[in-house]
């Protein structure tokens, strides 16, 4: 019997590479541009890409007299057109180790802070729809981003679906880590090529530089 009933899978950084930081920053510009605003402010720009909170969001929207809901809508469009275009340019792909999660027995969930239909896009171009029992994005709405993680809103809900009890969730970033230790489940932390430098401050149950070595893991 395995550690494990069930296996989640975070998507940008685990199954696909992540964006670029410049694509991102020129989408948010994009948005901004179709709600009026040509000149923006190189903070206010940031922390729309690095992970807006409402509070900041509503903040940002006063400054440059916007509404919320308008501007959200523009950028969340914006941001996912940008992200299409670069998985069908080429300039994101999947992870060549992708492929070892179909040595999985468990059943297998992917969990996101991405657009829940940018993950239906990247399991559907990249093949991965077969690998996955179940998956979570968010919607493009303001008040998803309370749910985004270190939330652990959709873990639970992917393990609600799977009947997982005893789970492991593989990410690549600290809000992974955090995420999964909130759901009650273990957590491995990939060391990818953009996160292999990156400090810690709450200790992942595993470290990883392969999702082959997820797969031992978990048959363990």
């Amino acid at each position: 019997m395995t550690a494990y009933d069930t296996v989640l899978f975070d998507s940008d950084g685990v199954l696909v590479e992540p964006p670029a930081a410049e694509t991102q920053a020129e989408a948010t510009r994009d948005a901004f541009r179709a709600v009026g605003i040509e000149d923006v402010d190189r903070r206010s720009l940031e922390d729309v890409v690095n992970g807006v909170t409402v509070e900041r969001l509503h903040e940002i929207c006063t400054t440059y007299d916007l509404e919320p809901d308008v501007f959200w809508q523009a950028r969340e469009h914006h941001d996912e057109r940008s992200q299409f275009e670069q998985f069908d340019a080429g300039a994101r792909d999947r992870y060549a180790d992708v492929a070892a999660i179909e040595d999985l027995e468990q059943p297998r969930g992917v969990v996101s802070n991405n657009h829940h239909s940018t993950i239906e896009f990247v399991l559907d171009a990249f093949d991965l729809a077969s690998l996955f029992d179940t998956y979570y994005g968010r919607p493009k709405t303001i008040e998803s981003l309370e749910l985004k993680k270190p939330n652990p809103h959709y873990l639970e809900c992917a393990l609600e679906d799977l009947d997982g009890e005893t789970a492991l969730y593989v990410g690549d970033s600290e809000s992974d880590v955090i995420a999964a230790e909130r759901a009650g489940i273990d957590s491995a932390f990939v060391r990818r090529a953009h996160c292999s430098e990156a400090s810690l401050s709450s200790a992942p149950t595993y470290e990883v530089e392969t999702l082959h070595e997820v797969v031992e893991i978990a048959a363990e």
